[in-house]
């Protein structure tokens, strides 16, 4: 029989995000996951707008040539990833962003 996690199992996270929250509460807040299946990770998601993931990944020091980048959605969602260590915690940034559709070649703008 496996054991069943409790809250105390998910301290670690539960913990950089009492930091992250006393140290820049100031910031655009994300949906925050945390979750049994990764106890030690913390997961911020910012959705529609890729500027609070920059403010995040700015303020945590995550270098630029870090984040991951890809697109979904046949190329009409942008998907940026970073990880960093925070407080004894992995912590996943992740930010999703329309891409703007190009403008075709002879259109009036």
């Amino acid at each position: 029989m496996s054991r069943v996690m409790t809250l105390d199992d998910l301290s670690v996270p539960l913990r950089a995000l009492r930091l992250l929250a006393m140290d820049f509460g100031h910031l655009p807040a994300p949906e925050v996951r945390v979750s049994t299946i990764y106890p030690n990770r913390l997961e911020l998601t910012f959705y529609d707008d890729l500027t609070g993931f920059e403010v995040w990944r700015e303020t945590l020091g995550v270098a630029p040539d870090t984040v991951v980048y890809r697109e979904q959605s046949d190329g009409r969602t942008r998907v940026l990833k970073a990880s960093a260590d925070y407080g004894g915690a992995v912590l996943e940034l992740v930010g999703y962003g329309d891409v703007q559709a190009p403008v075709p070649v002879g259109a009036s703008v």
